[in-house]
């Protein structure tokens, strides 16, 4: 099976700051994929290599086997790569589901069509339903985004990412700052998207990580230093001593 998203020996500098070194990375048709590492380590730098927010200097992007390094953010978000931020990104004056329809009016609509009245628009309406089911924030579509809870903000975000239809989500610590309860409630909602949304997701929290993810990769440096099943990767003995703070014998 050909994979949905290869990294080719990705490499990017600051300078005399190598942040990926020679990365390479491969995200399957169905699977939730987890890219974990200590704070610091390029993780975040790799998704933006990925959007292309922050281009790499050399190696490859491959999406659906097409090399996609030359295209622009936009572009690569017409192709289904859609990021949802670690600090939720929304527009505040709006109502929760006017935010929700942004991504399928800037998805869907030409220039020209952008100011058509969304509330007439059947399918638009639609997507915005089905999104908001998503993270159980039906009853909350008429409400003032500005005045949502923290967790409830971090929802609306991942609701805006399910339409504009993603094929490839990337999520980067989707559980950042979210109390106990909220912290359950998403990664219960995570697993309920399995199977239906392809997902890299980079997270510190090694319990939702393990749980969550179908495959693992460990980034320490710069590099990736290993990549497996859940399993594999508790056992892996420079992950071990690396990132999961044991001593290996």
């Amino acid at each position: 099976m050909s994979a949905l998203l290869e990294v080719r020996e990705a490499c990017k500098r600051f300078g005399a700051l190598v942040v990926n070194d020679r990365v390479s990375l491969t995200v399957q048709p169905g699977e939730v994929h987890a890219l974990i590492g200590p704070n610091g380590a390029g993780k975040s730098c790799l998704i933006g290599a990925i959007t292309g927010e922050l281009p790499h200097d050399s190696g490859e992007i491959r999406f659906r086997s097409e090399r996609i390094d030359h295209l622009p953010v936009h572009r690569r978000a017409r192709l289904g790569i859609v990021r949802a931020y670690q600090v939720p990104q929304f527009f505040g004056s709006l109502s929760v589901r006017g935010n929700v329809a942004i991504p399928e009016i800037a998805r869907s609509r030409s220039a020209w069509r952008l100011w058509r009245s969304a509330a007439a628009d059947e399918k638009l309406q639609a997507v915005a339903a089905e999104s908001l089911r998503q993270m159980d924030l039906e009853g909350s579509g008429a409400r003032p985004s500005a005045s949502l809870g923290h967790g409830e903000k971090r929802e609306l975000e991942l609701a805006m990412s399910f339409a504009a239809q993603p094929q490839l989500l990337l999520l980067d610590e989707p559980l950042a700052g979210l109390g106990m309860g909220d912290r359950e409630r998403m990664v219960e909602r995570l697993r309920a998207l399995k199977g239906r949304y392809v997902m890299l997701l980079v997270e510190h929290d090694m319990e939702a990580v393990f749980s969550l993810a179908d495959r693992i990769s460990v980034m320490v440096a710069g590099r990736i230093i290993a990549s497996g099943s859940a399993a594999e990767i508790r056992s892996h003995r420079d992950v071990r001593a690396a990132y999961l703070g044991e001593e290996t014998p």
